[in-house]
């Protein structure tokens, strides 16, 4: 059964966010998501409209990866280099808020849960889902690329 370690992450992120937007009511932008940078090294807002369920897809796939994982390593993990003018520039770490109200919309989906002490890892429930998308995405590669069948 392929895993979300086996097909490409930005096509099984792609696929995740639109399975989130249509099927979670719970997973939704909050009113201040229009207008919020993603980091201190962002310069503007992100330009997507469907950034939420986008980063909401990814969050799952890091937490599916990486778990159990916090929300300081996936600030982290979301963060930047910071363009501080004719200085060097330095690594700054992504928006908290925004991985908060993430985490805490996934859990209320019942996709991640806390483990105390030690960070959020993906339910039974969120895992299934994840292996779902993954299977459904290698079956669409093997028609496009033949040879990929026997992995």
């Amino acid at each position: 059964m392929p895993t979300p370690f086996d097909v490409p992450a930005s096509t099984l992120i792609n696929r995740l966010a639109k399975y989130l937007k249509e099927n979670f009511d719970v997973i939704e932008p909050p009113p201040w998501a229009a207008y919020v940078k993603t980091g201190v090294h962002a310069e503007r807002a992100p330009q997507s409209p469907d950034w939420w369920y986008t980063r909401c897809a990814s969050i799952l796939r890091k937490i599916y990866i990486l778990g159990p994982i916090g929300v300081e390593r996936l600030r982290a993990k979301y963060g930047g280099r910071k363009n501080r003018g004719v200085r060097p520039k330095h690594a700054a770490k992504g928006s908290g808020a925004i991985i908060r109200k993430a985490l805490q919309q996934l859990e209320r989906a019942g996709l991640v849960q806390t483990i105390r002490g030690k960070g959020r890892v993906v339910t039974p429930e969120g895992r299934k889902l994840l292996d779902m998308l993954s299977a459904d995405i290698k079956r669409d590669l093997e028609k496009v690329i033949p040879a990929l069948s026997k992995y």
